[in-house]
């Protein structure tokens, strides 16, 4: 056979590509690979074959080494997401083959073949009917599985319904009620028609204007919490399911992927449906991800990482709280999975829904200037219920008990004695943030970041929430050895304590991370809370997002003023989009909901804008305010940042950068300046901020930074580049 080059993508941060020769069949483009690269082998993507070499990167014919093997176990990458990979390699100015590997589940990434072919097995019932009749009522479960196995199912799927299902599966298989099939890739579309909830004015309107779109249409569905923009999503993926087509649904949390997911199955349980997020096993995402690149699973509900998993009949994108931080990734390749999810409609032609009650001023702009379609949903869905009342709650003159005021404790006694449900909102976790001695002021800080450790008092342990770094807490103070250390401040676990003291008839229940990382901890909380045996929550940011709680008839807010003083100049915008949307959880089913919100600054004039609940006039103020001072979206930002033992070596090298690019045409470079957190794990950290008016300009400054700095070698640094940050 001929010999052949190829080009391949590999996991280093280098801005390149790698040339190898292969003598095999020609692999397709977009194939995985496994090549030798200095001492160690990695695994690739073929970006290109070709059957002349051109020597463009300087190595002779002789000196390229060869492919070792191209493995059958990975469906080629298609050209449409290595075209998506490229794009975020230049716009996001990240290595080619960092963002082609990000786009891969971590199986793939490896050199190991994959062996979790065999468990892609569909199986379904042979007589559903007789299957059925033969399970005793009291076997629920099993009932629930011999329900799903009516249509061809994946061995993930019936996981999903028991730790016993797949004994259950096996004994079934013998009995000869169940067999392997082969799934068609089309499978008969039966949605569920039978008590769908009845469409508002505006909910029929919003459907009416998605029906005619045609090819490439974003859409802002802009709608009040309770709206019913869940049930818009529903509406328009049954449509375009019908019509043949796959349909990609990115969420901003892991935690609301359980709830969702059960609604859709629900709502589509002829459907093959599959999760790709970060909580699954390798072995799980892998499964599900080649599902969705054979198009045998027509809906993908998933975090920012599932916006480059392959769906060859893409047919509709939508991103739920489009708003939301978490769609942008911060460590490693730094991308916003919103902004991706649009270009790639754009690439894919196909309708995109960006949906919120706060939607980010980047697409509040969007819109303003008719690059989007505006769905208007101003109205809760159900008829009875109505907005939330927020009251303010001056703090300045009252005694605390914890954090939370004498008014606050009787609102939260008078609801419970109703019969009502009622969540306490802290965005802090761990149970003092934190621990000091008050005989010569020593608070403990964790020894590798400029923080202080928060104190964890259920595994006594004293944590850094930002690098890990945790201790037991010290008998006495190391600086003076007082014995009387005494946690300052409150969190969700302080606040726990306080509660069940005041409110014994009430146990709280608390969710936050530190208490739902084990595998359907959550799923168990929330089964508590929509059943009437909790009544008393305790909650952070990730209760503020998606739940609905129809008996939740109070929240309290405490701390909400940090985002009113912050250096950020985003801080205000995402104030108010957490306090409308933890306001929104109360009152959603016919019930009164009421709001209190704590504060020592009542009179900020950002408040009055709050209790009006128009996030429209609070968006267009921001957004002309955000014009006038030249911010972003009204330019183009991005952060060097570098890291380094010392901060001198850091500036340094940053200063080298900002003089050799300063004068760069319409490019402006600011002084290089510490990082807000100096140090983390270790290293202390610097950032020089870049801007212009015209992205252009930005784009062609960093391609040729990086093309020089990726040449370059500076000891004792590392540095990246953060395209649209949103940490400044």
């Amino acid at each position: 056979m001929p010999e052949l080059y190829l080009q391949i993508a590999l996991d280093v941060p280098l801005q390149r590509t790698f040339d190898y020769r292969w003598s095999g069949t020609a692999p397709q483009r977009g194939a995985r690979v496994i090549v030798p690269f200095g001492r160690q082998l990695l695994a690739g993507v073929v970006l290109q074959v070709s059957e002349q070499y051109d020597g463009s990167a300087g190595f002779t014919v002789e000196q390229l080494k060869s492919v070792q093997v191209i493995p059958a176990d990975m469906p080629p990458l298609p050209a449409a997401i290595l075209d998506l990979c490229r794009f975020c390699s230049d716009y996001y100015a990240w290595p080619i083959g960092q963002v082609v590997a990000a786009a891969l589940p971590g199986a793939f990434r490896q050199t190991q073949l994959w062996a979790g072919a065999r468990d892609m097995a569909f199986f379904a019932a042979v007589d559903h009917a007789g299957l059925l009749a033969q399970i005793p009522d009291r076997a629920r479960k099993q009932k629930e599985l011999a329900t799903l196995l009516a249509l061809p199912r994946s061995l993930d799927e019936i996981r999903a319904v028991s730790a016993s299902a797949a004994g259950w599966l096996k004994a079934w298989q013998e009995s000869g009620w169940v067999n392997e099939v082969e799934p068609e890739l089309a499978p008969a579309r039966v949605p569920v028609t039978q008590n769908l909830p009845t469409l508002t004015d505006e909910q029929q309107a919003a459907l009416e204007k998605l029906k005619v779109a045609t090819g490439y249409a974003p859409f802002l569905l802009y709608g009040v919490t309770g709206s019913g923009k869940t049930e818009i999503y529903l509406r328009e993926i049954e449509a375009r399911l019908a019509q043949g087509g796959q349909v990609l649904v990115l969420i901003p949390e892991i935690n609301l992927t359980p709830q969702l997911e059960s609604r859709f199955r629900a709502r589509f349980p002829h459907e093959h449906l599959v999760s790709l997020h970060s909580g699954l096993a390798d072995g799980e995402r892998t499964r599900n991800w080649l599902l969705a690149a054979q198009g045998r699973a027509r809906i993908v509900l998933g975090t920012r990482l599932a916006v480059f998993t392959p769906m060859p009949e893409l047919a509709l994108i939508v991103v739920d709280e489009e708003h939301d931080l978490s769609y942008r990734q911060q460590e490693g390749f730094r991308y916003s999975a919103r902004d991706v999810a649009v270009y790639r409609a754009r690439q894919a032609n196909v309708p995109i829904i960006l949906g919120s009650a706060t939607p980010s001023i980047e697409s509040w702009r969007n819109m303003r200037e008719k690059r989007y379609q505006l769905l208007s949903l101003t109205r809760r869905a159900i008829a009875a219920a109505t907005a939330p009342q927020i009251h303010l709650l001056p703090t300045q003159q009252l005694r605390l008990f914890d954090g939370l005021a004498q008014p606050a404790i009787n609102a939260i006694r008078d609801t419970l004695n109703a019969g009502g449900q009622v969540l306490v909102f802290i965005n802090r976790r761990g149970y003092a943030p934190v621990l000091a001695c008050h005989e010569c002021g020593w608070i403990a800080s964790c020894k590798r970041c400029t923080a202080r450790l928060v104190l964890h008092r259920e595994d006594r342990r004293l944590r850094c929430h930002h690098c890990g770094w945790e201790s037991p807490p010290p008998v006495h103070c190391p600086d003076c050895g007082n014995a009387d250390l005494q946690p300052l401040g409150f969190g969700t676990q302080r606040l726990e304590e306080s509660l069940a003291q005041l409110f014994p008839e009430a146990p709280p229940l608390r969710i936050d991370r530190d208490n739902t990382r084990r595998k359907g901890s959550l799923d168990a909380m929330l089964k508590q809370i929509h059943d009437g045996q909790a009544r008393l929550l305790i909650g952070t940011q990730m209760m503020a997002k998606g739940h609905d709680f129809a008996n939740l008839q109070l929240v309290v807010v405490l701390n909400a003023d940090g985002g009113l003083f912050s250096l950020d100049f985003r801080a205000q915008e995402r104030l108010f989009a957490l306090l409308l949307q933890v306001a929104g959880r109360a009152g959603r089913a016919g019930q009164p909901g009421k709001v209190l919100i704590q504060t020592r600054y009542h009179d900020d004039p950002f408040y009055p804008m709050l209790i009006a609940g128009d996030y429209a006039v609070f968006a267009d103020r921001t957004m002309q305010e955000r014009k006038a001072n030249g911010l972003p979206p009204f330019a183009a930002w991005a952060m060097l940042r570098a890291e380094a033992k010392t901060l001198e070596r850091a500036v340094d090298f940053l200063k080298q950068i900002r003089e050799r690019w300063r004068d760069f045409p319409g490019l402006h470079l600011a002084a290089p300046v510490p990082a807000l957190m100096v140090r983390k794990a270790g290293w202390e950290r610097a950032q020089v901020l870049i801007s212009a008016q015209r992205r252009p300009a930005m784009q062609a400054a960093l391609r040729e930074m990086l093309e020089q700095l990726g040449v370059e070698k500076h000891p004792g640094v590392r540095w990246a580049l953060d395209v649209d940050p949103v940490d400044v």
